[in-house]
């Protein structure tokens, strides 16, 4: 079942660290069958409060990998690069299967 990674960025110190880590980030991706979904775009809150600086929505194929790639050696030689000059919220989470019906969750 598809789990995505998700960061909701709050504040970014915009340097030569945060653009190595972009320039990195992808390739980290690669091999848990990782990729884009959102990055940072346009965006309104609807409900509730955000960050001003938006969302980024990772898919992966599954929730295994997404957890592998968080913690792959890859990502862990650049992970410091970003903590260091952003603050967000990150998760990973496991999606639904197709056709999921909310009411299913009343199933317990």
């Amino acid at each position: 079942m598809t789990a995505y990674a998700l960061a909701q960025v709050h504040s970014v110190d915009f340097g030569p660290d945060v653009v190595e880590y972009l320039r990195r980030i992808d390739a980290t991706l690669d091999a848990f069958g990782g990729r884009f979904l959102v990055h940072c775009g346009e965006f309104e809150a609807l409900e509730g409060s955000w960050g001003e600086l938006g969302l980024i929505l990772i898919e992966f194929p599954d929730y295994p990998r997404a957890r592998a790639w968080h913690d792959s050696p890859a990502y862990r030689e650049i992970v410091h690069l970003r903590t260091r000059h952003m603050t967000a919220d990150v998760i990973l989470a496991e999606g639904v299967p197709a056709g999921y019906r909310a009411e299913w969750s009343l199933r317990g």
